[in-house]
């Protein structure tokens, strides 16, 4: 298992994600997670059920001090309706999520959404607060853009504050053409150029992009009306062409080149995975050893014509 630090906090690389936990009908595969030498668990407050599955495993199994707990809160569609990224709301969520997972604190706390309506001032000084409580370990954003994160980080730098530690984006070898969800954001070139300028780390859902490498989709079959809505255009394709061709010269499969591309950019970044079986996790596990070159990554990407 290799890993990434945040604030001092070491988790896994690979982080399993729970939005589809109760289709699994068990918590198994967080157990063949945590054997296989994961540590990092995203969950989130507007889940519904999943921090209280969760927090039942972690009482049962007693692994609350073996694993790092990534949970969000200030969801724009959870709760009550009107402003949601508000000291308020983050006050709510947070307590909630303690109470649901059992725990009394959490390693990393991102907000789940942006409101870029609000200042980033309050936002960034209840946080503190809770960095002060002990209660929150790291705070991060999720589905917010660089250029949010940055002026709420030099507002914190001005003020004698900390600011967001971490990002939670979409960051995949598959460029999406729109948000999956409402409200959601991808890592452009610019985004990944600002990680790299500052080594902020960047946790990434969807890393592997809904399966788009795995060989389940094409050009001609336009049956799910998301993936084609998100994923399908002429670039993509490409990627997805020199992404089998480099699976074949390295004897692995195009989906796990997908994942390497995420887990070998040039700053620190986990990935969001949901494997539905052991062969899955299996195969996301073996993608954390393939290597990957400035060149190779750069020609996935469409940033070089040739592979030399």
């Amino acid at each position: 298992m290799k890993f990434v630090e945040v604030n001092g906090i070491k988790l896994s690389q690979l982080m399993i994600g729970t939005g589809d936990i109760k289709k699994w009908g068990s918590t198994e595969m967080l157990d063949q997670f945590v054997a296989a030498g994961g540590t990092a668990i995203d969950t989130a407050h507007q889940y519904r059920e999943a921090e209280k599955i969760v927090g039942q495993w972690l009482r049962e199994t007693g692994n609350r001090d073996r694993v790092v707990i990534l949970t969000k809160g200030a969801h724009h569609d959870d709760g009550s309706p009107g402003a949601r990224v508000t000291s308020e709301a983050i006050r709510k969520d947070l307590s909630e999520s303690l109470e649901r997972l059992g725990t009394d604190r959490i390693d990393l706390y991102a907000l789940h959404r942006d409101d870029p309506s609000v200042p980033v001032g309050p936002v960034i000084e209840e946080l503190n607060r809770h960095l002060e409580a002990g209660t929150v370990r790291a705070i991060g954003a999720s589905n917010w853009t660089y250029l949010r994160i940055k002026e709420a980080n030099e507002y914190a730098a001005s003020h004698g504050l900390k600011g967001f530690m971490f990002n939670s984006v979409n960051l995949s070898l598959a460029k999406a053409n729109e948000p999956r969800w409402e409200g959601c954001v991808s890592a452009d070139e610019a985004t990944s150029d600002w990680h790299k300028a500052n080594q902020l780390p960047l946790l990434s859902w969807s890393a592997q992009a809904g399966g788009f490498f795995a060989g389940l989709f094409s050009p001609e079959d336009r049956s799910n009306a998301e993936m084609v809505r998100v994923y399908y255009n002429e670039d993509n394709w490409e990627r997805y062409r020199r992404a089998v061709k480099l699976a074949e010269m390295k004897g692995v499969s195009s989906n796990q080149i997908a994942l390497a591309f995420v887990l070998n950019r040039p700053f620190p970044t986990g990935a969001i995975i949901g494997p539905r079986s052991q062969s899955e996790l299996n195969d996301s596990l073996q993608a954390m050893n393939i290597e990957l070159t400035g060149e190779q990554l750069e020609w996935l990407n469409l940033e070089r014509e040739e592979l030399a």
